[in-house]
C-alpha cells in the first residue's frame, strides 16, 4: 500500500468488531475529529500527555496523518479511528504501535475514547478487533498495554479484553506534564486462542 493510499478515503483496511468499525483516518475526518477531542479534552487530558498548542488544528491533523502513513509503511505502527457499525460516526482511537519482529514479535496497544461515547463498550469491541488482527493478521506473538493505576475503567477494560496484569512500572511515560507509574499487562497470542486467519478483516 502506498504512502497516499494509507491517507486516501479509498484506503481499503478494516477491522471489524462488536458494533465498530476500525478503520485508517484520513483527511476527510479532520472536522469531526476536532470536535470530539474538542468536547472530551477535559475527560481525556488527565490520561494522555500534555496536548501541543496547535494540537487541535488543521495542520496538525495533517502531520499526524503523513506519520501515520510512515508508521503504517513501515509496520511499525497501525493506528485506526474507531467508528460505529451502524452510522460510521468516530468514538475514538486506536492503535498498534512499536511493532517489533525478529524474536519479539510483539506490539503495543494504546487507545482513547471520546467523552459522549464512554462506557459504550466501543473501546472494549475495539481492544478485542485489534488483537484479532494482531494475532491472526499480523502473525504477532504478545501484546502489550499500560495505564495509569487509578484508571479504573482501563484497567478493568484490558482485563475483561482477556489482558493479564503483570507487572508495575515506575515513572513509565509522561502524561499530562508528570512521569507517572504504570501498571503493565500482557496478552499471549496463544492463550487468547486468537491464532489463524481473521476474516474480519478485510483489505
Amino acid at each position: 500500500m502506498a504512502l497516499l493510499d494509507w491517507i486516501a478515503p479509498e484506503s481499503g483496511l478494516r477491522v471489524e468488531g462488536e458494533g465498530i468499525v476500525l478503520r485508517p483516518p484520513r483527511a476527510s475526518d479532520y472536522a469531526e475529529w476536532r470536535e470530539l477531542r474538542a468536547v472530551s479534552r477535559a475527560f481525556l487530558q488527565p490520561w494522555e500527555p500534555t496536548w501541543p498548542a496547535d494540537d487541535l488544528s488543521r495542520a496538525a491533523f495533517r502531520r499526524r496523518l503523513v506519520a501515520y502513513a510512515r508508521d503504517r509503511e513501515a509496520g511499525a505502527a497501525y493506528p485506526f479511528f474507531v467508528t460505529r457499525a451502524e452510522d460510521g460516526a468516530v468514538s475514538g482511537g486506536i492503535t498498534l504501535s512499536n511493532v517489533r519482529r525478529g524474536v519479539a514479535q510483539m506490539g503495543s496497544v494504546g487507545y482513547w475514547c471520546g467523552k459522549p461515547y464512554a462506557r459504550h463498550g466501543h473501546t472494549l469491541a475495539a481492544v478485542r478487533a485489534l488483537s484479532q488482527f494482531a494475532f491472526r493478521t499480523l502473525t504477532l506473538h504478545r501484546l502489550e498495554a499500560a495505564c495509569i493505576p487509578e484508571n479504573a475503567p482501563s484497567r478493568k477494560l484490558l482485563v475483561k479484553a482477556g489482558f493479564s496484569e503483570e507487572g508495575f512500572a515506575k515513572a513509565y511515560l509522561r502524561i499530562n506534564g508528570v512521569w507517572r507509574d504504570h501498571v503493565l499487562f500482557g496478552l499471549i497470542s496463544s492463550l487468547a486462542g486468537l491464532e489463524g486467519p481473521d476474516e474480519g478483516v478485510s483489505v
